[in-house]
């Protein structure tokens, strides 16, 4: 009997599925996953409804901070910066 392991990928996988919003640095951050469009394009295939849109690189920090301390640079502008935020539709 061969037991499935918990990936990375996986647990992405189930924040999205449980209805909460992702970003590629939140992705990255929160669970180590590399490539968030390989597995946004994955979910596609498998049937599954992905909206997308833009959020400011602050948001995304902000909705972290529960979990993990970021601290960009001083001068990045995070206000100004976006990132493709993606969720499962209902």
């Amino acid at each position: 009997m061969s037991k499935a392991k918990y990936s990375a990928e996986m647990a992405a996988q189930e924040h999205l599925l449980e209805g909460n919003p992702l970003t590629r640095l939140e992705a990255l951050v929160l669970f180590g996953v590399i490539s968030l469009p390989g597995l946004i394009r994955r979910l596609r295939n498998k049937g599954w409804i992905i909206e997308s849109r833009k959020i400011s690189y602050i948001a995304a920090i902000r909705r972290m901070e529960p979990h993990a301390r970021v601290e960009p640079p001083p001068n990045l502008p995070v206000r100004e910066l976006q990132l493709t935020e993606y969720w499962v539709s209902q």
